[in-house]
């Protein structure tokens, strides 16, 4: 089979919540993300959360964009795990 990985064609950085960034919560929040045929996200499920963040996250992924998935020069839909890395000292005052 020949197949080729979909790869991110628009990237959304998370808007970092107020309320995490002056508590000083950062980390990872690891998503399952499904990209259908048309390289849209679809659906966005927790794989390991951090309850501060997880919403925000999971905004930013809905609004990735990826040139699809091929498999046999046929798109397909897929289901991709992404890491949405919030870091306090990187995060802007205003956003």
């Amino acid at each position: 089979r020949d197949v080729r990985p979909p790869r991110k064609v628009k990237d959304v950085l998370p808007d970092y919540p107020a309320i995490a960034r002056a508590a000083g919560v950062q980390g990872a929040v690891i998503l399952e993300a499904s990209i259908d045929e048309r390289g849209h996200v679809t659906g966005a499920s927790l794989l390991r959360s951090i309850p501060l963040l997880d919403q925000a996250a999971i905004d930013a992924v809905l609004q990735w964009q990826y040139e699809p998935a091929i498999v046999d020069g046929k798109a397909e839909p897929v289901t991709l795990t992404v890491t949405v890395n919030f870091v306090a000292r990187d995060a802007p005052d205003v956003r």
